[in-house]
């Protein structure tokens, strides 16, 4: 097991990274916050929704496997139950680094997604979100981790 701390730097390290879930209305979406936040901080940051051609004046692409040239990461901020078939994605492209987005509530979180991903190799972050980490992270969702960290939201290894 990793501590979520390291993982989360090793998931943050990459530069290209799919965020799922994002919604044409912006206006209290994690999804949303994620990506506009990874896009300010100078990732190359993707969104994705098989229901909109645009995000935020951006592309955004039906499923990671759309992405121009893939990506090396990936948030999955939809409901639990299309988290299964996000990772399922993932894993058939290679992708090795996948963030299951939650804060309050059940989030993204899937018990099933989770068990399938570490079962083909990948590092699953299984809550929290990417914002509670250094290089992304604000003093709010600082505070929000270690809230979280203690009622067991954010995992404390993966």
């Amino acid at each position: 097991m990793t501590k979520t701390k390291e993982a989360a730097a090793q998931f943050l390290a990459n530069r290209r990274i799919a965020v799922t879930g994002v919604s044409r209305n912006p206006s209290g979406h994690g999804s949303n916050s994620v990506y506009q936040r990874l896009r300010d901080r100078g990732y190359q940051a993707f969104a994705v929704n098989p229901n909109a051609d645009s995000v935020e004046g951006d592309p955004c692409f039906p499923d990671l496997r759309s992405i121009p040239d893939g990506v090396n990461a990936v948030v999955i901020g939809t409901r639990p139950d299309h988290a299964e078939a996000t990772m399922r994605e993932a894993a058939d492209l290679g992708i090795t680094q996948v963030w299951m987005h939650r804060s309050f509530g059940a989030g993204s979180v899937s018990d099933t997604a989770t068990a399938y991903g570490r079962q083909h190799g990948i590092t699953v972050i299984d809550g929290g979100c990417p914002l509670m980490f250094d290089p992304t992270a604000d003093a709010g969702h600082k505070a929000m981790c270690l809230l979280f960290t203690l009622t067991g939201k954010v995992p404390r290894q993966v």
